[in-house]
């Protein structure tokens, strides 16, 4: 069954290309990542509440999601759907700014009605990098220079071309941090810390993910799929005993990362479910943006006001599934292309 493909790799609007094949195991994991990240979120909330061991249990389940999404990222920049000019690009950084622009502007309206102090300064702030406001966002502050980066490299290599505009905009990103350091030597204002940033383990996953995600099968699946268990298992430990959160660059972190990634690549989708799947992936960048309030709405609440005890894990379960759920159906019931544009 032949269908636009499903490019975009990360919790974003989809790039349709004609002629490719749709990658439902790509859709699936899409879907799978943004209901793990509700689920970090959520584990949080009980982490601040006093439940730590649940809370990180349940973020140990869910932290492979960021990386696994940086990793679809390179795989949409670098095989899936590699872009064919400089247009196509911008096009798809604006996509992505769009959205996280007006929900960062949303998140911050929030804080104000809620009575919060300083969301003048954050909203100065967010030009720079993620705010508490809208702390989730952190992630595209990383996903839009590696997708620059990665496009920009396209370009070069592989269409010869010399892509002005996203050169010069991948520049300022570069010298940005150290700009901002002379500033403050020469003024003695100090701006806020940089966020648009692209980290080496980030640019590693996006290109060890490309490979593994367009690579024939590697391996029996049950194979991956216990490593996957023992990496779980592993990186709880880790989260209990030594440090919480682990860093995405960690070890642990990784073996789980690349587990994961073995396990569902090329799984096949059974065909009753696909229309569901791809129309969960399509609102996965909405889903991503919203869900921060249904975690704050249904799960902060819930994790304030239990006692310690056993039905702590429970809890965190139905609360995050709940929050996720809602997520999804507010970025379905928004899916018109004129709303998508904007709300992700």
């Amino acid at each position: 069954m032949s269908s636009p493909a499903s490019p975009a790799a990360a919790p974003e609007a989809p790039d349709r290309t004609p002629g490719r094949e749709r990658r439902y195991d790509i859709d699936l994991l899409r879907v799978l990542c943004t209901a793990a990240v509700v689920l970090v979120h959520a584990s949080a909330e009980f982490i601040d509440a006093g439940h730590r061991t649940t809370g990180i249990l349940g973020d140990t389940a869910g932290r492979f999601a960021v990386p696994v999404f940086f990793a679809m990222a390179g795989w949409a920049a670098l095989s899936g759907a590699p872009v064919g000019d400089e247009s196509r690009l911008l096009s798809r950084l604006g996509r992505i700014l769009r959205p996280m622009a007006v929900w960062t502007a949303l998140y911050l309206l929030c804080a104000y009605l809620a009575g919060e102090t300083g969301v003048g300064a954050e909203a100065a702030s967010a030009l720079f990098g993620s705010v508490e406001a809208a702390f989730h966002l952190w992630y595209l502050y990383a996903y839009v220079p590696l997708l620059l980066l990665l496009g920009v490299l396209v370009l070069v290599v592989r269409r010869r071309a010399l892509p002005l505009k996203a050169l010069a905009l991948l520049v300022a990103l570069a010298v940005a941090p150290a700009l901002a350091g002379d500033v403050r030597e020469v003024t003695g204002w100090a701006p806020p810390d940089w966020g648009w940033s692209v980290p080496l383990s980030t640019v590693v996953y996006a290109v060890a993910g490309a490979a593994l995600l367009a690579a024939p099968r590697l391996g029996p699946r049950a194979l991956w799929a216990a490593g996957a268990a023992v990496a779980f298992a592993a990186l709880a430990v880790y989260q209990l005993t030594v440090r919480h959160p682990a860093a995405y660059g960690g070890v642990a972190v990784a073996a789980v990362t690349f587990a994961v990634l073995g396990t569902v690549a090329g799984v096949r989708v059974p065909e009753r479910v696909r229309p569901l799947v791809a129309r969960l992936s399509d609102a996965s960048f909405g889903t991503y943006l919203v869900h921060l309030l249904w975690v704050r709405l249904l799960v902060g609440p819930v994790a304030g006001r239990l006692p310690d005890g056993p039905w702590a894990p429970a809890a965190l379960a139905v609360t995050a599934v709940a929050a996720a759920a809602a997520s999804f159906a507010v970025s379905v019931w928004w899916g018109r292309p004129a709303w998508r544009k904007w709300l992700g």
